[in-house]
């Protein structure tokens, strides 16, 4: 039975997570022994399937600081993963065939030190994701994005998540251009959710509306959550008073510890009440799977607000559920979402995804005639056992070279 790991440097909540545990669900469907490493894992704040004894999670080096004085994050993001590598490669007991890393790449000459295949999941280029509006922040990143741009390209293998992002990497990492990552699209077992169908949380007290328009996203400023408020304003004064009518509910993955979760939850507070929608936004911090398929259930459409998303897992799940989807027509919704027909893919304005809005209000069959359609879509081209078999063939395929 081949033996996995998965490092990962914060176990919590998030797209990168989920991919990740799904990934690791997906081997060990396939017969593979798999455990997870990782700077930091709250009992309290993640999947599932890495509290309830699915995954092996050993935690290593999480006395090390997040931050310098509140700045610094990704430096000390990078010593963390470093250290859990030199864990796995000097200290770990497991003996260990393959060794599966994302997000920080810093970590692989380490793990190379163990002679072992390294896979390497690039969900987006890091050096894409930071502003560089001060001198001293240009000299802080530069080191750091050389260098993950030199140690990515040391992995035996590098999988992104899809073609959006292939393109970006590609575009990004010049030293690599004898690299040509691969696309695995990081499909949920959507499956096995199915049949769930626990309770909506009393304690956020969702009214009755005839449409309820949903966004579940990390509570982070690049998710752009706004739009979702600003959209409903316009429908707002399109349909008049909005008791009954419409309602929307902004659920996201949410970490005390982590600072913008705290402020953009706060800023989005009061964006609905300065627009007056405070009765009819209601926020939901953290669920659990079984909330989550009761949120797309009780949802008449998904609003997915990010622009340039590296692929999406929530509209995968949401068409899934035979829930529509609004998008932006940036980055993976492209390769997921088809216009008009599971949904719609509309420019990052209030007034474009308002007017996309508007036609679920007029017409409530809408729902079900989009959502029988992106449910067909999923599981003809993203279901789990496509990915699940994928997946693994790339895996034996390293194993046996």
């Amino acid at each position: 039975m081949p033996r996995i790991c998965f490092i990962h440097p914060d176990l919590g909540i998030g797209g990168a997570e989920k991919a990740m545990v799904d990934a690791a669900l997906a081997l060990k469907n396939n017969g593979h022994q798999v455990e997870f490493i990782t700077s930091h894992h709250s009992p309290d704040h993640c999947f599932a399937e890495t509290r309830d004894g699915t995954f092996k999670v050993t935690v290593v080096g999480d006395w090390l600081p997040r931050s310098i004085l509140g700045r610094c994050y990704a430096l000390c993001a990078y010593l963390r993963m470093i250290y859990a590598a030199m864990y796995l490669v000097a200290f770990c007991c497991t003996q260990f065939d393959l060794i599966f890393c994302d997000q920080i790449s810093a970590c692989i000459p380490i793990l190379k030190l163990s002679r072992l295949p390294i896979v390497f999941y690039c969900h987006f280029p890091d050096m894409l994701l930071t502003q560089r509006n001060s001198l001293l922040k240009k000299l802080y990143r530069w080191p750091i994005d050389w260098l993950e741009e030199v140690t990515t390209g040391r992995a035996d293998k590098v999988l992104v998540n899809s073609k959006f992002t292939a393109g970006v990497f590609k575009e990004t990492f010049s030293r690599l251009s004898h690299i040509t990552p691969e696309v695995v699209y990081p499909i949920p077992n959507v499956e096995a959710l199915e049949g769930q169908s626990g309770e909506l949380n009393p304690d956020w007290q969702v009214p009755k509306a005839s449409t309820i328009f949903l966004s579940i996203n990390r509570y982070e400023r690049k998710k752009n959550l706004e739009l979702a408020i600003e959209a409903l304003g316009k429908v707002a004064e399109s349909v008049g008073h909005l008791q009954g009518k419409v309602h929307l509910i902004i659920a996201g993955g949410y970490d005390d510890r982590v600072v913008e979760n705290k402020e953009y939850y706060l800023e989005l507070r009061a964006l609905a009440s300065r627009r007056n929608l405070q009765e009819y936004v209601t926020f939901v911090r953290s669920f659990n799977a079984s909330e989550k398929i009761s949120l797309l259930n009780a949802a008449t459409c998904l609003l997915y607000t990010p622009d340039r998303e590296h692929f999406g897992i929530v509209p995968v799940e949401a068409m899934y559920m035979k829930c529509p989807v609004i998008a932006v027509s940036s980055g993976g919704p492209l390769e997921t979402v088809l216009h008009e027909h599971t949904g719609y893919l509309c420019e990052q304005t209030n007034t474009a995804f308002a007017k996309a809005m508007l036609k679920f209000v007029a017409d409530p069959n809408i729902r079900q005639r989009m959502g029988e359609t992106g449910k067909s879509r999923m599981i003809e081209l993203f279901s789990f056992e496509t990915y699940s078999n994928q997946l693994n063939n790339i895996i034996m395929s390293m194993l046996k070279s």
